[in-house]
């Protein structure tokens, strides 16, 4: 019986003993498993708090540098308005060099065209006074002397057609230099540049011709008719084109005086309709431009013709009238083949 209580007993305890042991386990495991939590949570926040630390630094450089590219930036803008200003000092400073460069080149050429007829005034007056002088002398001088009379007078009338003529020169340069200078006054309206093109075209041929008799040309077109009507001051407009014409005739002149024979002076007149352009082309198989000359046509009182036959202020004037009407004035040429001369307005 004792042996039986001893064995249950000890069974009892050897229960509670391994329940013991079990719920010992138990809290083993809980607390290593809580301690590993928290030791997570500890990593997890330190990395966290690295991980702000770094966002934070990174925020603080980052301010940094945009403060410094501000600076920089600031700094730049401030030397390019430096630059700007200067820029746009040096730029009207070049504009008035320029403007008083192109006053003096303006200034001589008027001198030099007007000095020339003029100097062919004065001497012929001088000389007429001469022969007045000399007039009187024969007129007073006995035996009277008709023939001699009758030279002086032959004289007189030449010297007074020579003074005439250099007179209307000096005035034609005058008036050349007065339409140069005066603004457009004329109001633009719709215009049909083909038949514009046309009738200066026969104007100016005319009017040729009646200068130079022997003078005869083929007159070519070729006239785009789906151009519409633009807006331009056909005055003005034709103004150019009997300037450009004149000069197409002088040019196949001069050829035709060099090459007598087989030669053929044409003049090609065209229009064109592009994108957003009405283009004008008078082309020519004249004399052609010099190479050396063909950057100053453009200039005032600049002509390669004669002394007499030009004043130098057509293409000049040319020029500006295409320009105030928001164009170009181009030409291309070779000397002793041909010039073409083109014009391009907006439509």
């Amino acid at each position: 019986m004792y042996l039986i209580e001893a064995n249950i007993e000890a069974r009892v305890i050897i229960g509670i003993a391994a329940m013991v042991l079990l719920f010992t386990s138990f809290i083993i495991a809980f607390v290593s498993n809580h301690r590993k939590k928290l030791q997570y949570h500890k990593k997890l926040l330190a990395l966290n708090e690295e991980q702000q630390r770094a966002l934070t630094e990174q925020n603080m450089l980052l301010e940094k540098r945009v403060h410094e590219r501000t600076i920089a930036l600031s700094q730049q803008k401030e030397e390019l308005q430096k630059s700007l200003a200067e820029l746009k000092a040096t730029q009207l400073q070049l504009i008035q060099r320029e403007k008083m460069a192109s006053l003096g080149e303006l200034t001589a050429g008027i001198a030099h065209e007007i000095q020339n007829p003029l100097n062919f005034v004065n001497n012929f007056s001088e000389l007429n006074k001469e022969l007045i002088e000399e007039w009187k002398r024969v007129r007073e001088k006995l035996p009277y002397d008709p023939e001699l009379e009758s030279e002086i007078i032959h004289d007189l009338d030449q010297n007074t057609d020579k003074i005439s003529y250099h007179g209307k020169r000096a005035d034609a340069i005058v008036k050349g230099m007065l339409q140069h200078s005066r603004s457009t006054k004329g109001e633009q309206q719709p215009t049909n540049i083909n038949a514009l093109a046309e009738e200066y075209l026969q104007l100016a041929y005319h009017g040729y011709r009646a200068k130079e008799k022997d003078f005869n040309a083929a007159l070519q077109t070729d006239f785009d008719n789906s151009i519409e009507k633009i807006n331009v001051t056909p005055q003005d407009i034709g103004r150019v084109l009997l300037n450009l014409f004149t000069n197409s005739f002088y040019a196949l002149s001069e050829k035709q005086k060099q090459q007598p024979n087989n030669y053929e002076p044409v003049i090609l007149v065209s229009t064109k309709k592009l994108f957003d352009k009405i283009e004008i082309t008078v082309k020519d198989n004249g004399i052609g431009i010099p190479k050396k000359v063909i950057d100053k046509i453009f200039q005032p009182f600049f002509t390669t013709k004669p002394t007499g036959q030009g004043t130098g202020l057509g293409l000049s004037l040319s020029y500006d009238i295409i320009r105030a009407h928001g164009g170009e004035l181009k030409v291309d040429t070779k000397e002793g083949e041909y010039t073409t001369f083109t014009i391009l307005l907006p439509v």
